[in-house]
């Protein structure tokens, strides 16, 4: 080989390219280390009603090292994702010196029993809150669908008999059952159940809205009516047809 002077002269040439780029990989290694890039300011948005600033100045502490170059913004999203209330977080950086955090935070719903909460989405975070919130239970794998039928449950009996959602159960066999704010217990079982309550709804201030006094149970499982259980000191009162 060392009588070919163009094999000798290609791995000359090879050698003087990876010295180069070598030289050039540390060249740039040493300027981004060097001090003269400082993160002057850590700028997070977003509507913040239960992230702290303390919360924030921590994170910023101890997971934001480097300068604009060296800073680990993965790592500095994931500390700020492991925040109690933040739903989502994105971290840019914005030339010269700037780092920018857009936290959305969590909007409570309500109670998953007592083991986490409901946001909006459907999806259950762990924090402490002390709103009045509704209680939702079922099956594990029931949430979001226990949070879309709130609403729409929420809607009928709001807009027709002025009464609020207390708790909302589904049953592992499906069955749903209401308990309002008025104590209430409204049960709808597995079939046709915005329609049941529709109905009930639509009649309740014209039948048992006006007997002024606490109906402890409603059941609308019949197929032509409801029934209710008889409040003490009255008879017992059943309605059909229409209902």
């Amino acid at each position: 080989m060392w009588d070919k002077p163009r094999v000798l002269n290609w791995i000359a040439n090879l050698l003087n390219a990876l010295a180069a780029v070598m030289f050039l990989y540390g060249l740039v290694y040493v300027i981004v280390h060097l001090p003269i890039f400082p993160l002057k300011e850590v700028r997070v948005e977003g509507k913040l009603d239960h992230v702290t600033r303390e919360q924030i100045k921590f994170i910023v502490d101890r997971h934001l090292q480097g300068n604009f170059f060296t800073v680990d913004v993965v790592k500095a999203r994931d500390a700020f994702q492991k925040l109690p209330w933040a739903r989502k977080v994105s971290v840019r950086k914005r030339w010269p010196d700037r780092l920018e955090v857009v936290v959305e935070e969590q909007k409570e719903l309500a109670r998953w029993g007592n083991i986490a909460l409901v946001n909006t989405y459907g999806e259950l975070f762990h924090a402490a809150s002390d709103s009045d919130l509704p209680v939702f239970y079922g099956p594990g794998d029931g949430v979001a669908e226990v949070a879309k039928q709130y609403g729409v449950y929420s809607q009928i009996l709001g807009t027709s008999t002025g009464m609020h959602i207390a708790q909302l159960a589904l049953t592992p066999r499906r069955a749903w059952q209401i308990k309002t704010n008025s104590g209430m217990v409204i049960e709808l079982g597995r079939e046709d159940m915005e329609t049941r309550l529709q109905k009930f709804a639509s009649v309740y201030k014209q039948t048992l809205g006006g007997l002024k006094v606490a109906i402890s149970y409603a059941d609308l499982r019949y197929p032509n009516g409801f029934a209710v259980r008889k409040p003490e000191g009255l008879p017992p009162k059943r309605k059909t047809g229409a209902a």
